[in-house]
């Protein structure tokens, strides 16, 4: 798209445009000059992010589009403000680091990394309230909006949080910075991506083998050639559920030398499948905005409303500009996903197809807790694999919700966790989350799965 189509003028677009359309999933905020006046004080705020990393990540996604690259999307279903520490963040970053070390050495193309974190802190819920024990208050949506305490006080939608949520934002951002670019990163050293508590993983060999085995062919490259630029750092970059629109608003900023706006709460915002409704405040804000943008796809969704909205995201068909996350559940892909993938190439619309196998497996056990198997998972996956091959797309990335936390919430995997662990370790306040394990079991999966890139 030229620097002239993507001009708000043009567009007749502003990033309050949404206020005319119905926002799906927002809080109620009782007190509106409370609410103005916070909104007016992170408008004024650093932004998070710029546009010119923004519009590197755009062009990583159109080399993605073109099998140049697999995008590995993953992090928190939510993140806390309690968790944001130097640990947590750091097992973060580690599992992420240590799956694209799998995907690079297995599919022998480079991976583009893109965190689920430094933002993501609002959560769609299923109803507006919760009821306990006779007692109905608002819905937890996260910490961006209220506490998930169930009192008056923590559930009422706070608007200092929108400052919080940017402060604790920064501050991540600013860890994860500092620790790539101090080395944190550099495939020379992957050891210091170690996870102690996976010390004795079934997977710890194999993995401990891939490190080796790149480590010695680096040290011979070196010895041949000299220094190789490029493997002492990587690329990363955020995203979130732009799920909140008065806080993306605020952070929705015009810069020098571009025309437009951009989202400078982070890299890749996207579209939740409960808020992708063509006419919704959201698909209007979203419209509007320079950076790459995805939406989630679910299985009720036809080529007839997906066509339309791809048109209304990106006319202009631009490179990188649109990804298209599909999560269908393991019992429905084969039945939902061929359809759309026909219907987008007939029309000849440059997408990136990725896939989400969590959110369509999720369930509850006999004991109360919300999980996710992991055969379930890994079966949405390795079907979608075969689908994008028979109908001539290709899946090009994943999107998972993972932690480098010891964690018991997704059943199965390496340690084929039963129901009854689930209550050793559960510790997510809204979705079940792959351990360290899981995680490294799924990359090596893909890796089986599609095999090198030729």
């Amino acid at each position: 798209m030229s620097e002239m189509a993507s001009s708000a003028e043009t567009l007749n677009w502003a990033p309050t445009s949404w206020h005319q359309r119905k926002a799906l999933q927002q809080p109620h905020y009782e007190d509106h000059v409370e609410l103005n006046r916070a909104l007016d004080e992170l408008s004024h705020l650093p932004p998070l992010v710029t546009s010119w990393e923004v519009l590197a990540l755009k062009q990583a996604l159109a080399d993605a589009q073109q099998g140049r690259r697999f995008l590995l999307q993953g992090g928190d279903c939510a993140e806390s403000f309690a968790d944001c520490t130097s640990p947590v963040i750091s097992n973060r970053l580690k599992v992420l680091l240590q799956m694209s070390l799998v995907l690079v050495h297995g599919l022998k193309q480079p991976v583009l990394r893109v965190g689920r974190f430094a933002g993501q802190y609002a959560k769609p819920r299923s109803a507006d309230t919760e009821t306990r024990d006779g007692v109905t208050l608002p819905s937890f949506r996260g910490d961006v909006i209220n506490g998930p305490e169930f009192t008056a006080e923590a559930r009422r939608p706070d608007p200092q949080r929108l400052i919080r949520a940017h402060a604790h934002s920064a501050l991540t951002m600013n860890f994860v910075r500092a620790l790539i670019d101090g080395g944190f990163a550099d495939l020379h050293h992957p050891e210091y991506w170690d996870l102690a508590w996976v010390e004795h993983s079934p997977l710890a060999a194999d993995y401990r083998r891939m490190v080796t085995g790149i480590g010695d062919s680096l040290r011979f490259m070196e010895t041949l050639a000299g220094p190789i630029a490029g493997f002492t750092r990587v690329d990363f970059f955020t995203s979130h559920e732009a799920l909140l629109l008065h806080y993306e608003q605020a952070l929705t900023r015009q810069v020098p030398r571009h025309r437009g706006w951009f989202n400078l709460s982070t890299h890749f915002p996207w579209i939740g499948m409960r808020t992708a409704a063509l006419d919704g405040a959201h698909v209007e804000y979203f419209r509007g905005i320079r950076n790459p943008v995805a939406v989630k796809v679910g299985p009720s969704v036809t080529a007839e409303q997906l066509l339309p909205l791809i048109d209304a995201l990106n006319p202009e068909d631009e490179p990188g500009r649109l990804t298209l996350i599909h999560r269908m559940g393991h019992a429905h892909i084969a039945e939902k996903l061929p359809s759309l993938l026909d219907a987008v190439k007939r029309e000849g619309r440059r997408v990136l197809w990725v896939a989400d196998p969590m959110h369509g497996n999720t369930e509850s056990t006999s004991n109360g807790y919300k999980t996710r198997r992991f055969d379930n998972i890994r079966s949405e996956l390795e079907q979608a694999f075969d689908i994008h091959a028979t109908a001539g797309t290709r899946l090009g990335g994943v999107h998972l919700e993972l932690t480098g936390e010891d964690v018991t919430e997704c059943m199965g995997g390496a340690r084929d966790l039963s129901e009854a662990d689930l209550q050793r370790a559960y510790k997510s306040m809204v979705d079940p989350r792959l351990n360290y394990e899981q995680s490294l079991e799924l990359a090596m999966l893909i890796v089986r799965k599609s095999g090198p890139v030729r």
